[in-house]
């Protein structure tokens, strides 16, 4: 593996952990404001990026190389909505995006196929990634700050109903 290429999936690292954090800390905000299938789904999406960071952690054990675990800042803790929250949710997205995609750009530099198939899975996760918040966004703009509508979103959170998201008919 080129060191280039190591580096900056170590350098990714940072972002997968960020993720993780804010999305635990957004997590937190929505159990404190009565939205417990929001946070469910929140802390899940927690999860998830500590596994994509855990993937990208194997990858370099797998070949050889030393992963290096970034240290993170403390993650914001108060927003003005859900709205908002998930605005700054998409716009994480979107770097992690940015930063995978400039990875591939890379891996595809340097002729490295196991990290341009590793990475494929991860731009596919993106994609999906992005059009949950996006989709979120507009129902929670649509529900408003509160009332029926932001329940109702949240019931179906806790249903395991995610909007936007590839796996459901239709979506």
């Amino acid at each position: 593996m080129e060191s280039e290429v190591r580096d900056a999936i170590n350098a990714h690292l940072t972002l997968e952990f960020e993720a993780a954090h804010k999305y635990h800390a957004m997590s937190i905000w929505l159990e404190l404001h009565d939205l417990p299938g929001f946070a469910s789904w929140m802390k899940s999406q927690s999860d998830a990026e500590l596994g994509h960071a855990r993937r990208f952690i194997d990858h370099l054990l797998e070949r050889d190389e030393t992963p290096v675990i970034p240290a993170t800042g403390q993650p914001r803790a108060e927003f003005d909505s859900p709205v908002q929250m998930m605005e700054i949710a998409l716009e994480s997205e979107r770097k992690v995006t940015a930063s995978i995609n400039q990875l591939y750009e890379l891996a595809f530099k340097h002729g490295d196929r196991a990290a341009q198939m590793m990475l494929q899975w991860f731009i596919n996760e993106q994609m999906e990634e992005e059009n949950v918040a996006r989709t979120l966004i507009g129902r929670l703009r649509l529900a408003g700050d509160g009332g029926v509508g932001l329940l109702m979103i949240d019931q179906e959170l806790a249903g395991g109903k995610v909007p936007g998201a590839m796996d459901e008919p239709g979506g």
